[in-house]
This record gives structure tokens, sequence and C-alpha cells, in this order.
């Protein structure tokens, strides 16, 4: 009978917020079409080293298994993605799996994304209901923007962009490549483009666009493929236009 095959994981594991990272290493029986997730499931029922000591189970986070929520996002062999998509078939081995550290570690492999919904705040991305939706007749996209806002909204805030992002963290104040897209989502839609000046103003702030440095590590992880640096530099245009009105409507 042949020897089942293994797949060696090397986890970076932290048991709080303010505890020491340290690794542990874990062996998974291999199967085709395997994925990161499922290897960790496999460890969560057997959290037992390669050295044969049992130790508590990884903690991660997931929900759709789908490639939809973005909550599985952690950076695995040193990139920032989605594990339920990253096949170990694709990835060299041993398999190193991390938390994204651009965000607080509340343990093991979970993180805490509250920042980059703050900052959805503050970029006013939302669009404001005010009664007309029960008007007969609904506002319609422009049609010449829907495919961008289409692109744009798939966006699952994961937080790839801001992992790879060298102007995301304690050297800098930017809010990051996604909630800055999100406010050119949200200035292209037939009523939230009534409130793009709040939102360009923002962009003006401290940790806004101009904190961007255009490095385009944005792009490269996005698992969407969103046209993120593209979408900046189109923002980056709209501000300065909104800071030419400021200087003429005072």
């Amino acid at each position: 009978m042949a020897e089942q095959k293994m797949v060696r994981f090397i986890i970076e594991r932290q048991d709080g917020p303010k505890d020491k990272p340290y690794e542990q290493q874990f062996d998974v029986p291999y199967r085709p079409g395997l994925n990161v997730v499922a290897a960790l499931m496999e460890i969560q029922k057997n959290p037992v080293t390669v050295d044969g000591k049992r130790v508590p189970p990884v903690v991660w986070e997931c929900n759709c298994l789908e490639k939809v929520c973005g909550a599985c996002m952690m950076v695995i062999n040193g990139k920032a993605r989605q594990a339920c998509c990253s096949l170990v078939d694709k990835l060299d081995q041993p398999i190193h799996l991390a938390p994204a550290r651009t965000f607080p570690v509340i343990r093991d492999l979970l993180i805490d994304r509250s920042v980059m919904f703050e900052s959805l705040k503050r970029i006013h991305g939302w669009v404001e209901v005010d009664g007309t939706w029960e008007v007969k007749d609904a506002p319609i996209q422009n049609p010449y923007t829907a495919q961008t806002a289409y692109e744009i909204s798939h966006c699952m805030t994961c937080g790839c962009c801001l992992e790879a992002c060298p102007n995301v963290g304690p050297q800098s104040d930017f809010i990051g490549p996604a909630p800055t897209v999100q406010a050119y989502l949200f200035n292209l839609h037939p009523l939230g483009k009534f409130d793009a000046p709040t939102r360009l103003n923002a962009l003006m702030e401290k940790g806004g666009i101009t904190s961007c440095g255009n490095s385009q590590n944005c792009v490269e992880v996005c698992p969407k493929n969103i046209k993120l640096t593209t979408y900046l530099a189109q923002l980056n245009r709209d501000v300065n236009k909104q800071a030419l009105r400021n200087i003429f409507d005072h």
C-alpha cells in the first residue's frame, strides 16, 4: 500500500493581541483539490504538531468559501490572498501561513479589520436614501459608467490591497486603496453623485489620496482584479477639480 502523501504547513501563531508570535508545523493528508481552508479544517479536527504535541486549534476566519466574502484573507507564502481559493497544488511547499499584520491580530490568523470599515465611514461610503426610492421610476445608472461601477462593486473589503500597500501601516496614515476607490464607486451612482463633494473633500484630508505612493502593489494582489490604480488616478483628478471648486466657491 502506497504511503499517504502529506502537506507540511508552517503557521505563525499568536495567543492574543499582545502576545509574541511563534511558529508551529502541521502535516495534513494530501488530496486532490485541497485548499488552505480545507487544510486548516483538518488541523482543527486534530491539532497535533509534527513533533506529536497536541496544541489548541489554529484560529482563523472564513465564511462563503467561494471568494466572495473576503473573510479568509491571510498571508500565504508571503503574499496576501484568499485561503479558500489557494490550492495546495499551486503553492510552493512547505506552505507558510501568517496573519495580515497591517491589521491588529486577535489570535493566530484572525485579524481585526475595523480600521477599513471606519475608513468607509470617513469617505461616506453609502448612498443617502431620501424617499426617492418610493417614486415609480428610479434613477437609471449611466450606461457609460455601469461597467466601471460593476467592477468596483466586486470589492470584498478583504484587505489584500491594504496588506500589500507599503503606504498603509505605522509608517503612514493612508486609509488604503479599497476604501479610497469606494469613494469613486459611490460618486458614479445616480444618487450618490450628489454627495461627491463630501467624499472628495474627505480624501483631501490627512491619510487621503495624497498619501497614495502609486506603488501598484494593490493591483497585483486584488483577488477581484479591480483596476485600483486606474481609479485612484481618476480620483486624484477629481479631488484636484474639487479643490479648485472650493477656492472659487469661497
